[in-house]
């Protein structure tokens, strides 16, 4: 039996230190082809290059490895990837290890998750993972054992159709991680503001800064499992449809209104 083949993507850019300790876990499990953004692509969501054309750089090759830096988006490395340079659907999809969290509503803005979404469009059983800490000196190594388990889980057994796992890290500051637990996405939301600055030149220019709101209390969200240091696993579908809001909006539907 061949090994299976792992398409590895990020947003933080192909230098990045959790892209690197995800490359390390996962070479573990299978043959790899990198495609990472050539710069830091944080916040991308899942835009796509349209106006630009797209540049592959080859930075690596062996048997069992190939690694490419692209001028595009985390969105556009998970199409060239499987569209351009494996050329076939590969066995597993995984994004990060992405440097700060992508919990709750973090992961709209999310270009390491986008990637993952991307996958999952197009069936590929897909993964982020991101650990939750921000600081320059972040410790990507503890990650390793959970990223090894969740990957060989989802080897072995697969995903339903359509569906990849948002997995969120806590920091290691001097407490051990408990587990994994199996949870939703918060009901979270960033309050933001915008402040007003001059630049040397007296012309105007704003800088978007927030503060970050959790108003959920359930004790089966992504926050909650990272607050008392336990991996978060979230199941998510790019279905986006309100599905309890259409019974109540069937009152509105009409025949021809001309």
């Amino acid at each position: 039996m061949s090994k299976p083949l792992i398409l590895v993507i990020n947003d933080d850019g192909i230098h990045a230190p959790g892209l690197r300790a995800l490359i390390k876990a996962v070479r573990q499990l299978g043959d790899l082809v990198i495609v990472a953004p050539d710069k830091p692509m944080s916040g991308m969501s899942h835009a796509v290059t349209l106006n630009t054309p797209l540049r592959v750089h080859k930075l690596k090759e062996e048997e069992g490895y190939a690694e490419y830096s692209c001028n595009g988006t985390p969105a556009d490395c998970a199409k060239l990837g499987h569209k351009a340079i494996i050329g076939r659907k590969p066995d597993l999809l995984v994004s990060g290890i992405n440097h700060g969290s992508n919990a709750s509503v973090n992961v709209v803005y999310s270009g390491t998750m986008a990637a993952v979404i991307e996958g999952a469009m197009e069936n590929v059983p897909s993964i982020g993972f991101s650990l939750n800490d921000y600081s320059i000196n972040a410790d990507f190594s503890k990650c390793e054992p959970y990223i090894l388990s969740i990957a060989r889980k989802v080897l072995e057994n697969g995903l339903p159709d359509y569906t990849c796992l948002n997995v969120n890290i806590p920091a290691v500051n001097g407490s051990p991680i408990k587990g994994i637990k199996i949870v939703r996405q918060a009901l979270a939301y960033w309050e933001e503001s915008f402040e007003h600055r001059k630049d040397p030149h007296e012309r105007d220019y704003f800088w978007l800064s927030g503060t970050f709101r959790n108003r959920d209390n359930g004790e089966d969200t992504d926050e909650w499992a990272l607050r008392n240091n336990y991996v978060s696993v979230v199941p998510l579908h790019f279905d986006l449809t309100s599905h309890k809001t259409i019974p109540l909006l069937r009152d509105w539907e009409t025949g021809n209104l001309n």
